[in-house]
């Protein structure tokens, strides 16, 4: 199936409720938490490159792809701005995009839970590409058992069985957890759905 959506055109419009301006305050726990050391990192739909900038600056050798080039165009800006090297590129990992050797941290928010519905196996075929054997993927996801944010407000939502059922041909799961999305904002409102944080380790071949 085709992504139908023009993410060029939602950038142009500010219609990115996703896109608070803010790094992901769970992305920092589970560095923590799990003592994630910098290293070799991939960030999948990157957006205006906030949490990529956040990254860098914790010492991460960063390499952030999104499909829309405004959005990377923003990235670049807020990367020089801040005096972080990020390799930055207008890409789609389900293409057969060379973005260099497995990483050692694969990252996205809010890229699984769309390509599930839109081309599950080309994305899982990129992460088969692009994640080191015995190294991390963490993805940020909306949690079906929401029950506040308005179906239209919120982001797309995934179950239990369907997250686990889907990584673990190629992961182990270390950790599914609840978590709040922070920073989302909808019509000028601030809203505060329900999220899966899922840490993953990619299994030996």
């Amino acid at each position: 199936m085709k992504d139908t959506i023009n993410w060029d055109d939602r950038y142009t419009k500010h219609n990115t409720p996703w896109d608070s301006g803010r790094h992901s305050l769970e992305v920092e726990r589970i560095l923590n938490e799990w003592s994630i050391e910098p290293c070799r990192m991939l960030e999948i739909g990157c957006g205006t490159g906030t949490n990529a900038v956040f990254l860098a600056q914790r010492g991460f050798e960063v390499t952030a792809v999104d499909v829309s080039a405004l959005a990377v165009e923003q990235a670049r800006t807020k990367a020089k701005q801040a005096g972080v090297d990020i390799d930055l590129r207008v890409a789609n990992v389900v293409d057969d995009v060379d973005l260099g050797p497995p990483f050692d941290l694969v990252f996205d928010r809010g890229v699984y839970h769309h390509m599930r519905t839109v081309d599950l196996w080309g994305f899982l075929n990129a992460l088969a590409r692009h994640t080191k054997p015995g190294r991390h993927y963490l993805t940020l996801a909306g949690n079906a058992n929401d029950r506040h944010t308005p179906p239209n407000g919120g982001p797309p939502i995934v179950r239990t069985a369907e997250i686990c059922t889907e990584l673990t041909p190629l992961f182990d799961l270390l950790q599914l957890r609840e978590f709040t999305f922070d920073g989302v904002v909808v019509e000028g409102e601030p809203i505060h759905p329900l999220g899966w944080s899922a840490l993953f380790r990619r299994r030996e071949a």
